[in-house]
């Protein structure tokens, strides 16, 4: 307001001292510009690094240790007792030969215990990172480029409670998060994978247009509506129409619907299901809704598939597949929940409840239509973590991301259940539908974050106003930073550098850190070793500055 009104309103005629007070402005102006554009270069710099791993263990089942001996020592650690009373808390027996072990409790067994297997990651079943979402697709990008088969995501559904922001800002804001997220994914998935990305009326339209902008237009594969139903709640609030439906829309790497759809065989003929139960169903539909007898063939097509024999609802073809539809049922789920064909699908949900509006049998169809055994599943918006629970009990390799409140009570307790194949929650969801037996091995851990890495920078202070130079601004303050070089200490006579990553955080995993950055997978961890899938081997005592520079110096 004082510029305007003194070189504008004030100015009667422009006079040379008027015009050099406006250069001096201007200059002033670009130069408190490039420092503001500076600081927030660096900002950018630090939430776009690699992050540490911290905190990690592993979860496996008793009857995957086949050491005897080890088994042994396990029961008789002084920790063993801390491990029992977590299983009481499950609800899971001591003597269940499937119970979880978790090596937070066992850590100086946790060697012993991973040298079991020849191939540590291939031998693994999932990884369960705590992280904001950004930071993890961020960081383990190198290690699991192309290796995806299926994206599944439930984000918020920008209705208004998601950020807090004002509204005229929120959909902006929800694209962005939506946007940054989906970009880096894409890159997750193999030439034949895909993403499912789950949304209501609040945002399904902007969904829609990150993925043609991210997949692109041609990539766009179907728009599924999944009807929600009683069981998961009608939103009846309403003056008029009642609410019944989420969106979910589907787009393939490469757009082609033969590399990423199977369809079902149909060669299974209905009497090797329950006739009397089929029979028993289609009376009640006849009864409650009536149907003209053209229709009873696709019917009893849909019965199956409740019957959990087959995953996907449509019409046969003359060439013996289906045709998939676009709408899926959660009615389909509903109807027989409360009889003997579902009466053992009760959902695991954080609050207790028995039912959830995106049952496991929502993920099993969904599994089930594009992957194979031992695929990858990966869910970066978790929540309860019923995604990486069914593609667990379906025999897929799963990535479950999430930092709520839900990490360590709701996610990683449930999955030591779904290990276990019983727990308080546990059998659940399709458990008994798809015989689910349990066992298995599993990675957890959380990663550096953005507010720690900006709490370990160090940046040199600086005089901006009086720098040596006798110029105003000259010397900016990110110019002397030393960033995170603290962990290192120079040796300038033997010309040597030691790294000392205890310096900035306890705990640090340096070997899942090493293979996020480089992109190995990991074969054998040793004490002070670990050797990468590719044969190359590094000294996790005397880590080579060079090796970790993009983790602590970021340009």
């Amino acid at each position: 307001l004082w510029s305007y009104q003194y070189f504008w309103e004030g100015a009667k005629e422009w006079s040379a001292d008027r015009v050099d007070q406006l250069q001096i402005l201007k200059d002033i102006a670009f130069k408190i510009i490039d420092f503001i554009g500076q600081f927030e270069d660096e900002l950018v710099r630090i939430w776009n690094k690699p992050k540490f791993v911290k905190n990690s263990n592993y979860v496996i089942t008793l009857d995957r240790i086949k050491d005897k001996n080890l088994v042994e020592k396990i029961k008789n650690h002084k920790n063993y007792s801390k491990q029992v009373k977590e299983w009481e808390e499950l609800g899971i027996s001591e003597d269940n030969s499937k119970a979880p072990i978790d090596t937070k409790y066992f850590k100086d067994l946790e060697l012993e215990i991973l040298s079991q297997f020849e191939d540590l990651d291939k031998s693994l079943d999932g990884w369960l990172i705590k992280s904001e979402n950004y930071q993890a697709l961020n960081t383990i990008l190198p290690k699991f480029k192309e290796q995806v088969q299926t994206i599944y995501i439930d984000p918020p559904f920008n209705t208004g409670d998601d950020f807090e922001y004002v509204d005229r800002f929120q959909d902006s804001s929800w694209l962005t998060l939506m946007h940054n997220r989906i970009q880096v994914a894409k890159d997750f998935l193999k030439t034949t994978g895909g993403i499912f990305l789950h949304l209501d009326w609040n945002a399904q339209h902007l969904g829609r247009l990150i993925l043609e902008n991210v997949f692109s237009k041609d990539n766009f594969i179907n728009e599924i509506i999944w009807r929600i139903g009683w069981v998961s709640g009608y939103k009846t609030q309403v003056d008029a129409f009642v609410r019944n439906h989420d969106t979910i829309y589907i787009f393939a790497k490469t757009g082609r619907k033969d590399y990423y759809f199977k369809k079902a065989d149909s060669k299974i003929p209905y009497n090797s299901f329950d006739k009397a139960l089929i029979d028993d169903e289609l009376s009640n539909i006849i009864k409650k809704w009536g149907i003209n007898s053209k229709q009873i063939k696709s019917i009893k097509l849909v019965i199956k598939d409740n019957l959990g024999k087959v995953y996907k609802t449509g019409l046969e073809t003359a060439s013996g597949k289906y045709n998939i539809e676009d709408t899926w049922n959660c009615s389909e789920y509903e109807d027989l929940h409360s009889n003997k064909i579902k009466r053992n699908a009760k959902e695991y949900t954080p609050n207790g409840s028995a039912i959830t509006q995106k049952p496991e049998q929502l993920l099993q169809r969904i599994i089930s239509l594009t992957t194979n055994k031992n695929d990858i599943i990966f869910d970066f918006f978790s929540g309860s973590g019923t995604t990486i629970a069914t593609a667990h009990k379906l025999g897929r390799k799963w990535i479950g991301v999430e930092m709520g409140k839900y990490y360590e009570t709701d996610i990683l307790f449930r999955m030591k259940q779904v290990l276990c194949a019983y727990g308080k929650n546990e059998p659940c969801g399709i458990s008994k539908e798809v015989n689910w037996q349990g066992g298995g091995f599993f990675k957890y851990y959380e990663l550096e974050q953005y507010e720690e890495t900006l709490a370990n920078c160090k940046y040199e202070d600086g005089d901006l106003f009086n720098s040596p130079s006798k110029t105003p601004y000259q010397e900016y303050v990110f110019m002397k930073d030393e960033k995170m070089l603290e962990c290192l200490e120079i040796d300038y006579e033997n010309n040597k550098v030691k790294v000392d990553l205890d310096k900035l955080y306890p705990n640090i995993d340096i070997a899942e850190t090493l293979s996020n950055l480089t992109g190995k997978w990991i074969k054998k961890i040793n004490d002070d070793e670990v050797e990468f899938e590719d044969g190359t081997k590094i000294n996790t005592k005397n880590l080579d500055y060079k090796l970790i520079k993009p983790l602590i110096w970021w340009e």
